[in-house]
Order: C-alpha cells, then structure tokens, then sequence
C-alpha cells in the first residue's frame, strides 16, 4: 500500500510543486521591477483565480466517478466521465469569453481594488481569461488520468507547460518589456501547449479514448452502464462547484480586508509572498490528497472497505510527515528563502513585513494540512455533498472569527482567521466522517 500511495504521490508532488513555483516565478520577475508590482500580480492572480478556481470541480469529479468506474472495471463508465466534463468545460469556457467584464468588474469589488491597482490588475486578468478553454480542459484530462491511477503523464505534462510559462514570461517580461501582461501571455501559450500535448498523449497512446468511444458511452441508452446517471453527475459537480466558490471567497475575503486596512504597499506585497509559500505547502500536500482520490475511489468502487481503511490511514502518515518538512524549510529558511521575493536591494520594506508574519506560516503548514488531506478522501468517495456542507459551516465560522476577534487586530487577526479556517474545515470533516454522514 505504501509503494502505491508513493506511486501516485511522488509524481503528483513534483507537478503540484511546479504549479505555485511558476507563481512564485511570476511573483519574484514582478519583484525586480517594484513592490507594486508584485501586489498587482498577486490581485490579478487572485482575480483570475477566483473565477477559474471555482471550476475544479471539473478536475476532482472527473477523478472521483473515473475512479470508481476503474476500480469497477467499467470502461464505459470511464469514457463517460472524460465527455460529460469535456462538454461541460468548453460550455463554461464559452460564458467566461462571454461575460468577461461583468466578471472582471465582480473581481474589482470582492478584492476591494485601489484606484491604482485597477488598471494593472485588469492587463493580467483579460489576457488570462483567454487561456480558459485551455485551462478548464486540462482540469477535466488531468482529473481522467488522475482517475486511471496514471500520476506519470500528468507531471510530464505539467512540467511542459510550466517551463514553457517561464520561458515565455521571462522573455515577454525582460527582453520585450511587457511588464505584467508579458507574465499573463506566457500563461496563456504555455495553456494551449499542454492541452495540445494532453490530447496527444489521449488519442495516440494505450488508452483507446477516441470521440467514437466517448459518443457511445454518453448515448442515452447507455447511461445505465456508466459510473452515474447524468442527474447524479451535475449534482456532484453542483456540491463541489458550492465547495470550491466559498474556499475561493475565504482568499478573496482575505485580499479584501488585507487591502481595507491600513497598511502599507509593503504589508499587501508582503501578504502576497506568504501566500505563496502557503501555495507551496497546498500544493506540495496535494500530492497525496489526490494519491487519496485514486486510491480510495478506486477501493470504494471495487467494494474493498480494508483496504481503503489502510489508504486513508497511510496517506494521512505520508502527508503530515511531508507538512513538519515544510515547517522545517520555512523555519530554517527564514530570510534567504523571503529574498527570493523581495530583494533587499529593491523591496527592504516589503522583505521586513514578510518576516514578522513569517511564524503564521510555519504554523499553517501543520494546522492546514488534515484539510487538504480530507479534500482527498472525500473526492474519492465522491461525498460531493458532504464537502458542500462542511466547507459553508467552516466559511461561517470563519467570517464569525473575524468580525468577533480578528478585525481588532489588524494584519495579524486576518492571518490568524485564515489559519484557524483550515481547522475548522478538518474539524468538521473529521467529524462528518466520524458519524457516519459521509
């Protein structure tokens, strides 16, 4: 069991870690440039994230029904899981071209946006809303392969696109002088480049998937051998999507009550830093929350109940292990990890903010991780409305420990509120599970 989680989780870890590292990259050209400029590409991060973030549902439903459908031995199923997210991904893809500025206007107001920020931040979030075809497809492939227990493809893919991202940026933002629109466009090629690559791998490899197989497995006469029916199928993705838009809106949340206070430039790029390394721990973490999603949903569908005790039990070793790593990196690293982001030579302030909140990040790399870990396990078991339900708990409690407490005490109560989310969200996963809800 402990060679098949690290199977899964190895690759997973390396391509999730390359995932924040190009952020951090982005975050780290914009630092040479000012500390405004790095807050700008930390809001329109934030401002894309927050209407692409909301559709990893696409990715984890993809996973959980694949899974399942592999551990059934259901070909059918799988195929059908791979077209119903595909159609959904290209029809949502279609509405976010559409509604482009009504979403980029939404952004301005939940991020609390100032007068200066607004026009920078709007470069990069129309130049990469133009990558969403691409990058909600890529959530739906990455998600099938996750679900056939293959981690391999995604990291080699993964891996093409984010050299291809920091290429392509480093030469739009030094040689070309674009400035933060050269970081957006980078993204944007380096999108198409693996999709194309993705369905390369799809079409031409062991697999067998091709749009014959998927028109036959999504015919109306054929749904009673696939993993679900089409109206389990949108009610799952319905929960996740609830799930994803409230873990979206407790960062913006934070964005916007970091921007409302009254701190300095410095203290916002600062907080862009740390969430950075908190990007890292998520991401790294994630490893093994999606070696959880194959693996568990592969036992739940093949009706293997020790083995998916043992799954779970394994995998929360592995993780917390990995999370007292990070604590360790982020606690030795200390200043010469920071100056990757802010040199002393050009951010000292924002380098010297950074530090004083450096500690709440050592701490969420122990309190946070059991959440992520559950993410994983509830994925597999495709408990869509259980996730639903504990994360607007844990968003309420949240907002409550903010507004009781936290608001008192500027930058440190938002960070501490943030913190003390991801326990709640454990907490009440743990216990969803503990009685039996799940």
């Amino acid at each position: 069991m402990n060679r098949e989680i690290l199977r899964l989780a190895v690759p997973n870890i390396l391509s999730n870690i390359s995932v924040p590292l190009l952020s951090s990259f982005d975050t780290i050209l914009m630092g040479q440039l000012s500390g405004a400029h790095i807050a700008a590409v930390g809001l329109g991060s934030m401002a894309f994230n927050f209407v692409y973030w909301n559709f990893g549902f696409l990715r984890m439903s993809t996973t959980g029904l694949t899974a399942q459908a592999y551990g059934r031995e259901d070909a059918r199923g799988q195929a059908a899981a791979l077209g119903r997210a595909a159609l959904l991904a290209l029809g949502i893809s279609f509405l976010l071209l559409v509604f482009q500025y009504p979403f980029a206007e939404l952004t301005h107001w939940l991020l609390n946006l100032r007068a200066d920020q607004i026009m920078m931040v709007d470069e990069y979030f129309y130049t990469r809303l133009l990558a969403a075809p691409a990058a909600l497809l890529l959530m739906v492939l990455f998600g099938w392969f996750f679900g056939r227990q293959n981690a391999v493809v995604p990291l080699v893919l993964t891996l093409i696109i984010n050299l291809g991202n920091m290429a392509m940026s480093y030469y739009l933002v030094t040689e070309l002088d674009w400035g933060i629109k050269g970081v957006a466009w980078g993204t944007v090629a380096a999108q198409y480049l693996g999709l194309t690559c993705a369905l390369g791998v799809l079409l031409a490899t062991r697999y067998g998937i091709s749009l014959k197989t998927i028109r036959a497995a999504l015919r109306p006469d054929a749904e009673a051998a696939t993993v679900t029916s089409l109206k389990d199928f949108f009610h799952i993705n319905r929960d996740i999507f609830i799930r994803t838009v409230c873990l979206t809106l407790s960062f913006v949340f934070f964005y916007n009550r970091a921007n409302a206070l009254d701190v300095s430039t410095a203290v916002v790029a600062a907080n862009v830093i740390l969430l950075q390394l908190v990007n890292w721990l998520s991401y790294g973490v994630d490893g093994f929350a999606f070696a959880a999603e194959s693996l568990v949903g592969k036992y739940h569908g093949a009706g293997n109940p020790a083995a998916l005790r043992r799954a779970i039990r394994l995998v929360f070793y592995w993780g917390m292990g990995l999370a007292v790593l990070y604590a360790l990196i982020y606690y030795f690293g200390d200043t010469a990890l920071l100056q990757l982001f802010a040199p002393e030579n050009t951010a000292e302030d924002t380098l010297a903010a950074a530090l004083r909140y450096l500690p709440l990040v050592i701490a969420f790399c122990i309190l946070a991780t059991p959440c992520y870990l559950f993410d994983g396990i509830y994925v597999g078991l495709t408990a869509a409305k259980a996730m639903r339900q504990t994360m607007i708990l844990a968003f309420a409690a949240y907002l409550l420990t903010y507004y009781a407490f936290g608001q008192f005490y500027g930058n440190w109560g938002l960070w501490v509120s943030l913190l003390l989310f991801m326990v709640y969200r454990a907490g009440m996963q743990w216990w969803w599970m503990r009685t039996g809800r799940v």
